[in-house]
């Protein structure tokens, strides 16, 4: 049997290559799945729940809309995130509001929603997407790891206040992956993307960059039931690369 058969799970930022891969894995785990983001592609059978996460409405009816689509909800996985660079006076209005709201609101606002839906499954969870740059302190990434560090406490503290209610709550803390983000990040700084994504995988002990697979399938782990006993975890998935 697969190991999410017949579950029900809503994923934000889905339209992504993070996203889309945490999509395929839990469906290929067995999983159904609701796809949210600001623009998503057709595909044959999906469940598309499309809007803004800057949008306080939207993000608290998500979870409704999903259980309603799907039958019900067993799984959230708040994907969805947005890095903006610099030391904190590089940092604009702009920067720090748009990082709080994707990043830190529309995941609180999510989870706060979900967890009642979530406690009537009685074995259900959420996997929040963190950082290493959440859990130790990266250099000139300011806004971003201050965010990333609110969701990594958001998913401790949620993992013991709601644990006996049958939900297990964790976060992967990913470092650098190869998506589209990465790789502008790269472009707007007027590098090659590929080149230096190669460079930068010479800097992993495992000798490559994360690719999105990598971390779907750790997110696929928490949700089922070989995770039965971890709740608050914070898993780093970092090849064995430090933050520097």
């Amino acid at each position: 049997m697969s190991a999410l058969a017949g579950r029900k799970a809503l994923v934000t930022g889905a339209g992504g290559g993070m996203g889309r891969a945490i999509v395929d894995a839990l469906r290929e785990a067995g999983a159904e799945v609701a796809l949210a983001d600001r623009t998503l592609e057709a595909g044959a059978g999906d469940i598309r729940l499309e809007g803004d996460l800057t949008d306080p409405a939207y993000c608290d009816a998500l979870p409704g809309e999903a259980a309603q689509h799907l039958g019900g909800l067993d799984i959230v996985v708040n994907n969805a995130g947005l890095m903006r660079r610099g030391v904190i006076t590089d940092a604009s209005d702009d920067d720090l509001e748009l990082s709080l709201k994707v990043n830190v609101e529309a995941p609180f606002r999510i989870c706060r929603a979900a967890i009642p839906l979530l406690a009537r499954a009685q074995n259900s969870a959420i996997v929040n997407m963190a950082s290493c740059w959440g859990v130790h302190p990266g250099p000139a990434h300011l806004v971003y790891c201050m965010t990333k560090a609110a969701i990594a406490s958001m998913t401790q503290c949620l993992g013991r206040d709601h644990a006996h209610q049958g939900i297990r709550v964790n976060a992967v803390c990913p470092n650098e992956v190869d998506t589209p983000m990465l790789r502008t990040g790269f472009e707007v700084r007027g590098l090659d993307a590929a080149t230096a994504i190669d460079d930068l995988g010479k800097t992993v002990p495992l000798g490559r960059v994360a690719r999105p697979d990598d971390i779907a399938d750790i997110v696929v782990f928490l949700c089922s039931d070989q995770a039965r006993y971890m709740c608050g975890s914070l898993v780093e998935v970092n090849g064995g690369k430090p933050v520097s």
